[in-house]
C-alpha cells in the first residue's frame, strides 16, 4: 500500500509542526530553568552580542519599543544588564550585561549545548546534510510564496 501524495505532504507538514512546537516548548524550558520567559532570553542574548538597540531589535522582531523598554526594565530589575547614557548623545542608551548577566547567558548557553548534544549529535553528518539541504530549499520556497502572495 503506498500512500498518495497528499498524505506525504500533510505528514510532512504536521512533522515540521511537531519540530516546532518541541522546539519552542524547550526553549520555554530553558529560559524558565534560569528564571527568565523567552522574550527576556531573546533581549539578553542580543544584549551580550554588544550591538544591542532596543529601536532596531523592536523592528526586526516585529515588536514594539514599548514591549522592548518593558522588557529591558525585567532584567534592569533583575539586575541582569545596566545601563549608561550615551557617550556622544544622552537620549542613547547603552546595554551592558552585568557580572549576573553574564552568568546567566553562560548558563542559557550550557543548558542549550546539552540538548545539542544529546539530540543533534546522535545523527550522521549525512543525515544533518540532508537535512539542512531539504530546510533551506524549503525555506526558499516558503519564503517566495510569502513574497508572492504579499
Amino acid at each position: 500500500m503506498t500512500r498518495s501524495r497528499t498524505n506525504r505532504v500533510h505528514g510532512a507538514i504536521a512533522c515540521l509542526q511537531r519540530l516546532a512546537e518541541f522546539l519552542a516548548e524547550r526553549r520555554e524550558q530553558i529560559a524558565h530553568a534560569v528564571g527568565l520567559s523567552e522574550q527576556q532570553w531573546a533581549v539578553l542574548e542580543e544584549i551580550s552580542t554588544e550591538h544591542f538597540m532596543p529601536s532596531l531589535f523592536a523592528r526586526q522582531r516585529k515588536r514594539s519599543a514599548a514591549a522592548v523598554s518593558k522588557i529591558l526594565r525585567q532584567l534592569l530589575g533583575k539586575g541582569l544588564v545596566s545601563v549608561q547614557l550615551g557617550e556622544k548623545d544622552g537620549r542613547q542608551r547603552r546595554y551592558e550585561l552585568t557580572a549576573q548577566g553574564r552568568r546567566c547567558i553562560e548558563d542559557l548557553r550550557h543548558e542549550r549545548e546539552i540538548a545539542i548534544r544529546k539530540v543533534w549529535n546522535g545523527f550522521s553528518d549525512d543525515e544533518l546534510d540532508r537535512f539542512v539541504d531539504f530546510g533551506n530549499r524549503l525555506v526558499e520556497r516558503l519564503a517566495a510564496y510569502v513574497r508572492e502572495r504579499a
